[in-house]
């Protein structure tokens, strides 16, 4: 099983989600995204794993993603990619990815379906 999860060590959710992978034996592909950003076509991939739009994949709540005006609607699905490749910050998270299947780590649990 090749597990990954996008992961903020700074995140209580994200260490969490780890936390229960490893209790259920796995040891998942670690990728610290805000060192290690992913792609557009990465995170284009997540989406559509997900079944969520690019806005659902950020954190609206985040100062930087008010600050650039990014509720704004016009903004296109890939100027928002763009937005969060160039900004991880902006990447919701945790997110595990096992195949082809992904879930979003709030809670933890969610990840348990794709497992």
């Amino acid at each position: 099983m090749s597990v990954k999860i996008y992961y903020n060590p700074r995140c209580s959710k994200s260490r969490a989600t780890l936390e229960l992978l490893q209790e259920k034996g796995i040891e998942p592909e670690i990728i610290e995204y805000m060192d290690n950003p992913p792609d557009i076509a990465t995170l284009q991939e997540m989406v559509d794993m997900l079944g969520i739009t690019p806005r659902e994949l950020m954190r609206r709540h985040e100062q930087v993603f008010k600050d650039a005006g990014l509720d704004d609607p016009t903004f296109t699905d890939d100027e928002l990619l763009e937005a969060i490749s160039q900004c991880p910050s902006l990447l919701e998270r945790p997110i595990v990815v096992n195949g082809k299947k992904a879930a979003m780590g709030r809670p933890p649990e969610n990840v348990l379906d794709i497992l």
